[in-house]
């Protein structure tokens, strides 16, 4: 067991305590992250959302100068609402050796970790400096992390390495799917039902929208990549709500519908046909009874996909640091795509099992922990003199 393991179980009972749920606010990590980094002689910046009441978190440990590793975590959680809950899930309850709570896994556990290294990295001499990258809102669409990278564009130096700390079971990941989430709202007429040659009745075309969908993603199923699982680009219908009573013809529907990308296919095409169909198809039929109907799609949140640099710097250090000689991909999303995007060599790395994460329980192995300890030692030796 790594020295440090109790230090981490520690710090992480602090962060699995504050409910980051991210459609609240994450302030109160942040503070608690910003003091506890001064204890530690190191400064800390943090940058806010447009409202002032979510924070990135960024502190450099070592000179502002290009060539520095990234540590980046998200704060935020999803929500525990209608979850069976054993335990509380913002109090973290140790069982063994699993410690249970929302965000243990996913990704409160490395930034414990990370934070848990923080001592030992400000008594070292080191080569190249390390960043601490805490995001907010990633669960959302990974909206918070651009301001990281805009931060370190303004500050004027520029990491070579990112490890994202997503749950991994410590194996190195070095790809994932890009995603991208939208939302389709139509607008018929109302009227009862029994006069239904009167109405435009936007469940059924919201029905039939789904279907085309569905059909778009079956298409998709037939350009294999191997590298995935699935090993294509999946298209998906995860929302759709519509109507108030049986005996009223629905005036509003809903759709909230993604595609997540395999390598080489950026999606836009799939954007591009439920646009045609919508406006060569439903909505000739639609205002045909009533000219006020419309469709309208818009944007929720992209994921950029995380593609495999062979032999890159990020790929290399890692694999070292975790002992291992593979690599891995996964089919869900990470900020990973937003550094290496912005020219940082970047992989994915973590404690804990992404198939608790998002679930009631979560948890994460002690061991787990440990093992990101061990990580985290190697690097601090890695990068000193």
């Amino acid at each position: 067991m790594n020295r440090h393991t109790e230090s981490a179980i520690g710090i992480l009972e602090r962060l699995v305590g504050f409910d980051t749920t991210s459609r609240d606010s994450n302030m109160p990590l942040i503070d608690w992250v910003a003091a506890y980094l001064e204890d530690h002689g190191v400064a800390s910046t943090k940058v806010t959302d447009a409202d002032g009441g979510k924070a990135n978190l960024v502190a450099t440990i070592g000179e502002q100068v290009d060539g520095g590793i990234v540590l980046s975590g998200h704060t935020d959680v999803v929500p525990v609402d209608g979850q069976d809950w054993q335990t509380a899930p913002f109090t973290l309850t140790r069982k063994g050796e699993q410690l249970f709570g929302r965000g243990s896994s996913d990704m409160k556990g490395f930034i414990a970790c990370a934070l848990a290294a923080v001592p030992d990295l400000v008594a070292a001499k080191l080569t190249r400096p390390v960043h601490l990258a805490f995001s907010y809102d990633e669960e959302v669409g990974c909206f918070g992390v651009h301001g990281i990278v805009d931060l370190f564009e303004a500050e004027g130096f520029k990491p070579a390495i990112c490890l994202v700390g997503e749950p991994t079971m410590m194996r190195v990941v070095n790809a994932h799917k890009g995603a991208a989430t939208f939302i389709t709202r139509l607008k018929g007429k109302e009227v009862h039902s029994s006069l239904t040659h009167k109405g435009v009745n936007t469940v059924i075309y919201g029905a039939e929208l789904v279907g085309f969908i569905a059909k778009l993603a079956e298409e998709r199923k037939q350009q294999v990549d191997p590298n995935f699982d699935p090993p294509y680009t999946t298209v998906h219908v995860g929302m759709m709500h519509g109507g108030t009573a049986v005996n009223i013809v629905p005036q509003d529907c809903e759709i909230v519908w993604e595609f997540r990308a395999v390598e080489g296919d950026d999606g836009a095409d799939i954007k591009q046909r439920v646009q045609e169909f919508i406006d060569t198809d439903l909505l000739p039929r639609m205002r045909a009874v009533a000219p006020e109907a419309d469709i309208v799609t818009e944007p929720i949140a992209e994921v950029v996909g995380l593609f495999p640099e062979k032999d890159g710097p990020a790929e290399t250090l890692i694999k070292l640091l975790a002992q291992r000689n593979d690599t891995e991909t996964v089919s869900y999303g990470t900020e990973g795509g937003v550094f290496q995007v912005a020219g940082i060599s970047t992989v994915v790395c973590g404690p804990g099992d992404i198939a608790v994460a998002h679930q009631p329980n979560e948890f994460v192995d002690v061991d787990q922990i440990s093992q990101c300890m061990d990580l985290m030692d190697r690097l601090r030796i890695h990068i000193s003199t």
